[in-house]
């Protein structure tokens, strides 16, 4: 509640030149393990986990912090566990992201403190909503799920709007001995990562939390789902040479799966 109160309050700031490059190029091994975050963030919270070589996480029962239930996991099979950013990255943008520098930005993104596999309709719902516009079906860990979204605010030097802080003293005030989670091992800045793509100048809409565009088609596929955050469970992933609707979203880790 004290890192609550302490972080400055002010309106979003635009959301000109977001795009989900300003944090990276998809998931990056800032911790230099030689395994990209998706695949260590699966092989932390994954029960009975399956590997291919050394990092690829192929299967594995997540016990879902959004819902309380179990979801069994198969990479390539249906896309029901996702990697939420718990600060959604355009919420960040416009709450202060956009004057980081880019390093930070991918720290960010990257940052443990930041992700927890979940249930992946859960993850759409909530798109790129603060506090006050959604909270985890699971009540018992609505007050984790606050605490870790003011640990990122303090850690990166976000800032809250007004009803983003009364939603999340509102949780907080049901778990008054509720922890400051620890900032973890991930740096602030990271090193190594190249240059920011440069802003785009249109405002991005709501709801595109990690969402990546579709690409031009041929016409002969669904056209309903633009965003990879945008399609329900049991959609996705889409493998390269197998799936069709692969060649619509662009595979922004290279691994010849998008729409995880």
């Amino acid at each position: 509640m004290a890192a609550v109160l302490a972080l400055t309050v002010r309106a979003e700031a635009s959301s000109d030149g977001y795009s989900r490059d300003q944090f990276g190029d998809g998931w990056v091994d800032v911790d230099r393990n030689g395994c990209g975050t998706r695949d260590d963030m699966l092989a932390l919270r994954l029960d009975n986990v399956e590997t291919s070589g050394s990092c690829t996480v192929t299967s594995g029962d997540l016990p879902d912090p959004f819902t309380g239930e179990w979801i069994h996991f198969e990479r390539g099979g249906a896309s029901e566990v996702d990697i939420d950013h718990l600060v959604a990255l355009s919420a960040a943008w416009t709450t202060g992201a956009q004057d980081l520098t880019y390093s930070e930005r991918v720290s960010l993104a990257n940052d443990p403190l930041n992700l927890e596999p979940v249930d992946a309709g859960e993850n759409r719902t909530k798109g790129d909503d603060d506090a006050s516009e959604w909270l985890p079906p699971a009540a018992d860990f609505r007050c984790e799920y606050v605490a870790r979204q003011a640990a990122v605010k303090t850690k990166y030097g976000l800032w809250l709007t007004a009803s983003e802080r009364d939603a999340m003293v509102s949780v907080l005030e049901t778990c008054p001995q509720q922890q400051l989670p620890d900032e973890g091992d991930q740096p602030v800045i990271s090193s190594g990562l190249g240059e920011a793509p440069k802003p785009e100048k249109t405002s991005t809409p709501k709801k595109t939390q990690d969402s990546t565009p579709v690409a031009e088609g041929d016409g002969d596929l669904d056209p309903r789902y633009e965003y990879c955050n945008r399609l329900p469970a049991g959609l996705g992933p889409y493998v390269k040479g197998v799936d069709p609707e692969y060649d619509w979203y662009r595979d922004g880790d290279g691994d010849g799966v998008v729409c995880e």
